[in-house]
């Protein structure tokens, strides 16, 4: 917790008039990071489905 204790610290030192762009800048990263977890996603399928488009795999999911 002490870097997020750190950052509410600086940003109570930043004059009120850059909140806005310290608040674009805290969404732009969301932002970056979210996409990261996408992209992941997407290189993952071409592994993934040689297991999800095995023959049995549907029928080993059917009683779910």
């Amino acid at each position: 917790m002490e870097v997020e204790e750190q950052i509410i610290r600086e940003l109570h030192q930043v004059p009120c008039q850059h909140y806005r762009e310290v608040l674009d800048f805290i969404r732009e990263t969301k932002k970056k990071a979210g996409k990261r977890t996408g992209d992941t996603a997407l290189a993952s399928e071409s592994s993934l489905k040689k297991d999800w488009l095995r023959p049995g795999e549907d029928e080993a999911w059917a009683d779910l």
